[in-house]
């Protein structure tokens, strides 16, 4: 039984993302010998090292050969494994998405794809593995369920919901060591449902993944200076929660969303597409990602600050769209 607890949320954060990842999954595999991990070659990379050594006959190592493992994971789960395949996210989206588009998709075999490293958190290695087109490409597949756990803690609600989750899922794991804490003790996790973190206001953040923990402080930050800001943690990209935007936009005057990834086709595209179908939400729809260009090299925490997707950066951002209206 996992204990959430600040204590824990601490020692995860430190641990960091890829590190939490691995212990996770150690942990449910050894309740649960169904659970399988496989890896692109990268054992310590993705966090299962331990994984690997202590519960080899659940691991399996294809090599680099990222479009093979998902063919393999979706033999295993057809087979009724619960299968959870790991590399880096260009990899996992890109290299391999015609076979996450049929055995996944199209065969709807419940594999669940583990993105490594998304947005900019491989840093050095530059943007040959920067995962910032992911969602883009992962949207467009019909059936597929997008999960993008905001911090360690909800990485172990993620993994606890994927197990016998009947349908493919790809999970898209932003941020690195000392992320952002965004929950320290138990809640309730449920696929496709957003959490308030901080309620609906004239201005709300809308974000997924580890920037919801800069969402979060920056809010934090605006209320000492009287401005209230309210926080969504849309942590399933899709099926996305339209009842938790329609809430958000029906007390808004400001929507923001907030991602660590291109502007086109991610979360913002999403949001933008429901009011687009829904019709005139009544209040500004701003949308902040990454800009139609490759990137610089760098410190993880450099390559957010340039971004502007930092807490600084998105209380300049709340700052800046808020004296536009």
């Amino acid at each position: 039984m996992v204990e959430f607890s600040k204590r824990n949320a601490r020692t995860w954060a430190r641990m960091g993302i890829r590190a939490t990842y691995g212990q996770a999954l150690s942990g449910y595999a050894a309740e649960n010998p169904n659970v399988l991990a496989l890896s692109a070659d990268l054992g310590r990379s993705s966090g299962l090292d331990r994984f690997s050594k202590e519960f080899p006959k659940q691991f399996i190592n294809t090599g680099i050969a990222e479009q093979n493992m998902v063919g393999v994971a979706a033999g295993l789960a057809r087979s009724g494994f619960d299968v959870f395949a790991s590399t880096f996210a260009p990899f996992a989206s890109m290299r391999a998405s015609e076979q996450v588009r049929m055995n996944m998709g199209y065969m709807q075999e419940p594999v669940k794809l583990v993105a490594l490293g998304s947005g900019f958190a491989m840093g050095f290695l530059g943007n040959s593995h920067y995962g910032l087109e992911d969602l883009a490409v992962m949207r467009a597949i019909p059936g597929l369920t997008i999960i993008s756990p905001a911090d360690c803690s909800e990485i172990y609600k993620t993994l606890e919901a994927c197990i016998g989750y009947p349908k493919p899922v790809y999970i898209r794991l932003t941020g690195a060591v000392n992320c952002p804490i965004v929950y320290e003790d138990d809640y309730e996790f449920t696929i496709g449902k957003a959490i308030w973190i901080k309620p609906a206001a004239d201005i709300t953040l809308v974000s997924s993944g580890t920037t919801v923990g800069h969402c979060l402080e920056a809010a934090n930050r605006l209320a000492e200076e009287g401005v209230t800001v309210g926080v969504l943690n849309m942590h399933t990209i899709k099926p996305l929660d339209t009842d938790a935007l329609d809430l958000a936009a029906s007390t808004a005057s400001t929507l923001i969303v907030v991602e660590e990834h291109m502007r086109t086709g991610g979360l913002g595209s999403a949001v933008l597409a429901h009011f687009a179908d829904a019709g005139n939400p009544g209040c500004r729809i701003v949308t902040h990602g990454i800009a139609d260009r490759y990137g610089e090299t760098g410190n993880y925490a450099y390559l957010l600050k340039i971004a502007g997707l930092d807490a600084d950066g998105v209380v300049d951002l709340v700052k800046r769209e808020t004296a536009n209206v």
